[in-house]
């Protein structure tokens, strides 16, 4: 939205951002060991970057209430009801049923490409926005998806995705 680089070099205010680079790799570290997603590839380019990620449902799926749960908090604050249930308060049967369904819907968001993606590009854009002192939207649109059905697709991308900085001249091997 307001044309300013991920990463680089700008060549207009002489501002270098290359240091933005860590920011999308340690969070690209930290939400693959939450989220059950791997990364397959990723590139970062100037003002975007790349990503080819493979959902693991049911290794989610396997996860205890207490594995979601201690993955949930690791990035966002708790709810009221799951620290009862943590601290071992005696819970009703209606009280503990509501915790597991809590945990349930937190157990598909950490399967969910969309939440992983809301992870990563709101965390970008809220430390991009304080370095530069300003507010509102960073990514002028929503990311793209593309579901990827068989391993020959899966190929063809990631070495669409590791070319990228070569064809952008960023790199030379």
């Amino acid at each position: 939205v307001r044309r300013s680089f991920l990463c680089g070099e700008d060549r207009y205010s002489g501002r270098s951002y290359e240091h933005r680079r860590q920011w999308i790799v340690e969070r690209l570290i930290l939400l693959s060991e939450i989220f059950s997603i791997d990364i397959a590839a990723y590139a970062i380019m100037s003002n975007h970057y790349h990503a080819v990620l493979r959902v693991d449902k049911e290794r989610a799926e396997q996860w205890s209430m207490d594995d979601v749960i201690s993955r949930w908090y690791r990035l966002y604050h708790g709810n009221l009801l799951v620290d009862s249930y943590l601290q071992g308060d005696d819970l009703s049967s209606a009280h503990l049923s509501a915790v597991v369904d809590v945990v349930n819907v937190w157990r598909r968001r950490l399967y969910d490409i969309s939440w992983f993606m809301k992870c990563l590009n709101e965390y970008l854009a809220r430390k991009a926005n304080e370095e530069d002192c300003c507010k509102g939207r960073f990514w002028e649109s929503r990311y793209k998806c593309q579901a990827l059905l068989d391993e020959k697709a899966v190929l063809q991308c990631m070495a669409y995705v590791d070319l990228n900085p070569v064809r952008a001249a960023m790199a030379e091997t």
